[in-house]
């Protein structure tokens, strides 16, 4: 079979919610586009200004002049470093626990409070979360669904707590990685409805998880978005620092390592063939597979489009890349997953398979999708 792909990138038409103009360029590179043409960068500058300066306290009153949700990845440790050295704010980070965090994630994050800065570090009821992890990861093919939830609903319950109105957040991902319409990529706010939209549910909600091995809906308090009166009282605004400022995770990475942050030392992170991204999660190979067997692209395809548009690569480069590092079982995060859900390899292998697309992925004659001896699917299309 062909697939389209776009003339610019290698975004694939089978990326959900991808489109692609007359001339076969795909809605990412449209949006990346506005930021190189169409965007008076100093002008964003002046707006964003102006919105700090309204929530920013007196020299001596006390209290905190924003939250910024962090994970001890790159782009929080950058989004709070701006915010303090930049802006000279005094940000509370939050950050909601992921699911099984690595040694240098758990030090990427233990690095924001020595740059200078309080955080929370929200610790949920493991067995609830646990539930709904291998609960996700059946039903919708998504083992990381209530992490999702849960980075984006803690900050902001934690903003209606603390009285505090500003939460900043990082790059907008439906700009960074192409939206279903413009209007996604030029907002600049998140709320609920970006939330339920763009965030990743997969058709999910945190009500569907109820009754999942017993959990109660007072178990699921954390995922629960704060009521309107809540967020209208307090006055709650999430902005993208993305949509400000010219997002550019490479730079972004440079000045952030000279603050104590660290990246994997002994190659790249699993999926993909840079050594930065996603470092705090051990199970985040079987995430990108997850979307790899489901689309026929995984994180390789990501970064690459991302180093295309930003002219770090060349389509050609990024294509061997591509070819290189996409769609490899990950043996490693399927191992540390064993080891987290109790489930066998053969029935994680299972669902992986009731995920797997039968047009993109080649079967034998019994309907078993064809995988050589290290597990990798054979393909039904060529990257092109």
């Amino acid at each position: 079979m062909q697939i389209r792909y776009c003339n610019k990138c290698l975004f694939p038409e089978t990326k959900p919610d991808l489109h692609f103009n007359d001339e076969g360029i795909c809605s990412a590179c449209v949006a990346a586009g506005e930021k190189d043409k169409n965007i008076d960068w100093k002008e964003r500058e002046k707006q964003f200004l102006e919105i700090t300066a309204h929530y920013k306290k007196k020299p001596n009153e006390t209290g905190w002049d924003c939250i910024i949700p962090v994970s001890g990845g790159k782009d929080s440790t950058y989004q709070a470093y701006y915010m303090k050295e930049v802006c000279g704010m005094n940000p509370l980070c939050v950050c909601f626990e992921t699911t099984s965090v690595t040694e240098i994630g758990q030090r990427n994050l233990d690095n924001i409070a020595k740059m200078g800065m309080d955080v929370i570090h929200f610790k949920k009821n493991y067995s609830a979360y646990k539930s709904m992890v291998i609960e996700g990861f059946k039903r919708v093919g998504d083992e990381m669904w209530p992490n999702h939830i849960g980075i984006f609903t803690i900050p902001v319950m934690v903003a209606v707590k603390f009285n505090i109105p500003l939460i900043i957040w990082g790059e907008n991902s439906q700009q960074e990685y192409g939206g279903p319409n413009l209007e996604s990529v030029r907002s600049r706010t998140l709320n609920r409805q970006w939330l339920e939209e763009y965030g990743g549910l997969l058709g999910n909600r945190i009500q569907d998880m109820v009754g999942v091995n017993g959990i109660t809906k007072k178990d699921l308090t954390p995922y629960f978005y704060p009521s309107d009166e809540d967020i209208d009282r307090v006055g709650v605004t999430g902005i993208f620092l993305g949509h400000y400022f010219f997002w550019d995770a490479r730079k972004q990475l440079e000045i952030v390592k000279k603050h104590g942050f660290a990246v994997k030392q002994d190659g790249p992170i699993e999926g993909t063939y840079t050594n930065y991204e996603n470092l705090d999660e051990k199970l985040v190979g079987l995430h990108d597979y997850l979307k790899f067997v489901k689309y026929g692209f995984g994180r390789a395809t990501d970064h690459a489009c991302i180093d295309i548009r930003n002219k770090r690569l060349t389509r050609e480069e990024g294509l061997k890349l591509v070819k290189e590092y996409d769609g490899k079982y990950p043996h490693y995060a399927v191992g540390e997953f064993i080891n987290y859900s109790g489930m066998s390899k053969q029935e994680i292998d299972e669902v992986i398979d009731s995920f797997t697309n039968p047009i993109l992925f080649a079967q034998d004659s019994s309907g078993k999708f064809i995988k050589d001896n290290q597990g990798n699917l054979q393909r039904n299309f060529e990257v092109k």
